[in-house]
């Protein structure tokens, strides 16, 4: 057995060998209690279908960001959060030539649609700064592989296959938008004829394949056979959630020492939509963790979709004197932070934020891993601390 704690590398052989594990943990089937997932002839028919049977999860569902990533405004008058009025410089684009928001909650782009395929306009909207800022990908693996023009860019290989339900190559076509019941749960007819089987419930997966369900999307990679049918995709094209994800989906490669437009040197996330990348280098990770045992994808009353309240999702299991830590008989002891205090909630130091997802606005990395001042110089990565204490220097006294 090797020494604890891991080195970087012996934790990448772990995160390696859970990757390669089954799609189902010993005696657990892909499907509801029954243990019957869809079948390969199952086929897709939107979230409405879900509403009769699950109105309560679904009157949850409805609100959340899953549910709004992406709204026509012609359906959804209240969906375009910008200020044309502001548009300085001029964007180029008016209301009338949306057909497609994306996103409301840190930045709102804006899609046209030319033919059968969507475009996204070189202009977006810092929803914290309440400022327009221009937005042309140039540092993402596939920015050489299409014309610097992002009209000659379609939505379709880079956006739409994690934007919506059930996105057809060839025929260009959704059975609807958003990250809809059918995204988690796989094709819904079978289930809706004979319930309660024939139906994917994450939680009867594996550790691994239950937190794969989140990870399609929440991560930087792409496909494993790239280019397919002569385009380059940006998402994992071929994975439902009846099938395993590493066969058809990479999680982008890194070097440790090397900060990149993805990675910090130690191999933290760089930037938003990587929350799967840093999870499963995570000791959470490695002990089953799954990232529903936090959130819940059908919605909450709390931020983030977290389960409890804060601190209070972490304190289930890390609670004082705790055997999983803290090494401490009380919070304060452990965070050195005035208690009820922004500095002594767990995410504060453990999950940092740090990602960038546009302009200063950052979103909390997800490895819980705690980095100290002292070691910011030697690994090339933000500490928690200075992300409060911007106004300290990284050797000076330990602050309230």
């Amino acid at each position: 057995m090797p020494a604890w704690p891991l080195t970087d590398e012996q934790t990448w052989d772990v995160v390696a060998f859970l990757r390669n594990l089954p799609l189902t943990a010993p005696g657990e089937g892909a499907g509801d209690s029954e243990g019957q997932g869809p079948s390969a002839s199952a086929t897709y028919l939107g979230s409405g279908a879900c509403k009769e049977c699950h109105a309560a999860i679904y009157d949850r569902w409805i609100k959340t960001p899953m549910a709004n990533v992406v709204r026509d405004p012609r359906e959804h008058p209240d969906a375009i959060v910008a200020d044309f009025a502001k548009a300085d410089p001029p964007v180029g684009f008016t209301v009338d030539d949306v057909a497609l928001t994306y996103g409301s909650r840190w930045k709102q782009r804006y899609f046209k649609k030319v033919g059968d395929d969507y475009f996204v306009f070189p202009a977006q909207w810092d929803v914290t700064h309440k400022k327009w800022r221009p937005y042309f990908v140039k540092d993402d693996w596939w920015a050489p592989l299409h014309p610097p023009d992002n009209f000659q860019r379609p939505t379709g290989p880079l956006c739409d296959g994690c934007h919506s339900v059930n996105y057809d190559i060839e025929k260009k076509t959704v059975t609807e938008w958003n990250v809809g019941c059918e995204r988690c749960h796989g094709p819904g007819s079978e289930h809706a004829k004979h319930p309660p089987g024939h139906i994917v419930n994450a939680a009867r997966l594996g550790a691994v394949a239950a937190s794969d369900v989140c990870i399609q999307c929440h991560s930087q990679g792409r496909p494993v056979k790239n280019p397919i049918a002569g385009k380059y995709y940006d998402w994992p094209m071929g994975y439902d959630v009846t099938r395993k994800l590493s066969d058809v989906w990479s999680l982008e490669e890194h070097r440790l020492g090397e900060t990149t437009f993805t990675h910090f040197a130690d191999g933290t996330a760089h930037k938003n939509r990587m929350q799967g990348n840093d999870f499963v280098t995570s000791l959470m990770y490695t002990h089953g963790v799954t990232c529903f045992t936090c959130h819940d994808a059908h919605g909450t009353a709390y931020e983030g979709s977290l389960r409890k309240p804060g601190s209070d999702v972490c304190l289930d299991c890390h609670g004082p004197s705790s055997p999983n830590g803290p090494r401490a008989a009380t919070l304060a002891e452990h965070t050195h932070h005035a208690p009820g205090s922004a500095g002594s909630a767990c995410v504060a130091c453990h999950m940092p934020a740090i990602a960038q997802t546009i302009g200063d606005v950052n979103v909390r990395s997800h490895t819980f891993r705690f980095v100290a001042p002292a070691e910011s110089d030697r690994l090339k990565i933000p500490n928690a601390c200075n992300v409060c204490h911007a106004d300290r220097s990284r050797s000076g006294p330990r602050t309230r």
